[in-house]
Formats: structure tokens, sequence, C-alpha cells
């Protein structure tokens, strides 16, 4: 990424941070995310945590309280940072939400403070892709939802303002186990063939992922952060039913002589550039992640 002058209101560039950079960090939006990631980072850094209620936030944490949708509890604020990385998650999931928090949460922030890395949370819902093919970071994004659909214009404000955006695909982990519970009520209905492609990657590699690109010098504009396993939707829920002594998935009914639709079977997520730059997953498919998660029951 190259570097340029910063006017106000305007994210600076990248300038060309060392591997072992630190200094000041602002965590926006300081969910489960940003708390994972700050409690990995050394103790050079100096990071705050901004949200709505910092009550939840851990004590090695610099609590800032406010509203990103307004912009007039930024006020107190300081504008200048070595590093911001944005991790905020809208509050219901609708259109609206997704605005607040993706486009004017974000323009808020980024009309405040100034920074020299900064760091955007995205995801692989920018991609409209859905017959089973392969997408990377030069794959077309054409999402037909909303939420994509947001989330590529918020992608284009952080890159205009010179930012990296990590598009992650479905995290999964401690506080976001819905599919294991979903497998333990079952049975879960699920087309076997074809397959219904499915992407993920442990929260705890996502934090991963955000400190590394923290310290990597002349990050590229956009990673993919996924497990190196897209795996078909039936054969997760089989292999979670077994380890859970759950019914297995239950074949849907045959549609497809009611449509000449092709049946959607999703995409399948390579990361290969993010692991190009050295990066490595604690885990590299779900039945890692999960076996991990399992062991905590």
């Amino acid at each position: 990424m190259t570097s340029r002058a910063a006017s106000p209101g305007r994210i600076r560039a990248p300038a060309r941070p060392r591997p072992e950079v630190s200094g000041r960090l602002l965590i926006a939006g300081c969910g489960d995310l940003g708390v994972r990631l700050a409690g990995r980072l050394p103790d050079r850094w100096q990071v705050t945590g901004l949200r709505r209620s910092v009550e939840r936030l851990p004590d090695s944490l610099e609590p800032f309280a406010a509203d990103l949708s307004d912009p007039a509890s930024l006020s107190g604020l300081p504008r200048d940072w070595d590093a911001v990385i944005y991790t905020a998650t809208p509050d219901a999931r609708d259109e609206a939400a997704y605005q607040r928090t993706y486009l004017d949460g974000f323009r808020h922030l980024v009309d405040h403070v100034r920074a020299d890395r900064l760091l955007f949370v995205s995801s692989t819902a920018v991609y409209g892709q859905d017959a089973g093919e392969w997408v990377d970071e030069d794959a077309e994004t054409a999402p037909q939802r909303f939420n994509g659909q947001v989330l590529l214009q918020a992608e284009a404000l952080a890159r205009n303002a010179g930012g990296c955006v990590l598009r992650f695909s479905g995290i999964y982990g401690p506080g976001r186990e819905a599919l294991i519970e979903r497998v333990r009520s079952g049975p879960v209905a699920c087309r076997r063939e074809p397959p219904i492609w499915t992407n993920r990657i442990h929260a705890d590699d996502c934090a991963a992922a955000l400190a590394h690109l923290l310290h990597l010098p002349e990050p590229d504009p956009v990673y993919l952060a996924s497990d190196d396993a897209p795996t078909p939707r039936w054969d997760v829920l089989s292999w979670l039913a077994e380890r859970l002594d759950a019914p297995g998935p239950q074949p849907e009914p045959d549609h497809s002589h009611d449509s000449e639709a092709p049946a959607r079977q999703g995409k399948r997520v390579s990361a290969a550039r993010l692991k190009a730059t050295g990066f490595a997953l604690q885990y590299p498919d779900f039945r890692s992640g999960y076996e991990a998660l399992l062991a905590c029951d």
C-alpha cells in the first residue's frame, strides 16, 4: 500500500510499519473478536476498546464508551492513533442496522480519527457466487443480499481511507456454538447432493489474523481469512452428530424438478494470499476447531 499525506477527517495510508511496531491501538466496536485480539498482543501495545457498554471489557483495555452511530459521542476520543481496527457488528440482522454500523458508524469514525494503519473487518458475504465456485480476493463481488451489499460499500470507504480489508468466512468458537446446539436438538434437514459448500474460521484464528496484519509490512488492500477445508454442510452435520451421539442430518426432499433454476451450492473460499504472508491457522479445518469446542463442554 502506498503512503500519502493525510487530509482532515481522513485516515492516513499505512506508513510501512516494522514487524515489531507498537503504540496506541483503537479497537472500535470492541466485542468478542476485539477482546481476543487484545489478549494476544504484546504489552508494548496500549489498547483502547470502544463500545457502547464498556463494563464487560477486561481491565487490560482502556475503555471508551461511545455509540458509533452518534458522532457527538466521539467528541472526547483522541484523534491520533498508531492503528485502528474496526470490528463493530450490527445489533440486528436487517439492512437499517447494517447501514448504521458499517456505513454511518464507520464513516463517523474515519471522519474523526487519523492512524498509520486501518483494518476493517468484513465478510465473505460480499461474494454472490453460488454454484460451488472457488473465490479469492480477485473474484467478482456481486452480492445478492443486503448484508454483502452494505459491506461492499463500507469496504470502499476503508480502502479510500488507505485501509486494509479482512474478509472472514463463517466464524465459530466459544459463544458461537449455534450449529452444535442445532445438531444436539436435531435432526437437521440438509440436502446431500449437489453439495452445499460451507466455509468457516475459528474465532481464535480470526484474532490471530488481525494481529498478523497489524504487524505485517505493506499489507495488500484485501485479504480473505478462512480455514483450509471448505466442506459440504452435510459432512459437517454428520461429523458433529456422530461426535455428539445425536441424530444425523435428514435429507431434504428433492424439488429440483419443480424449478429450472440450478440448486444453490454456495462457494469455496481460498485464503492462499493470507497464508502466503506467513500466517498459519491454529485450526486448519472444522474437525480440529470443533474438537476443541467439544472438549470444553
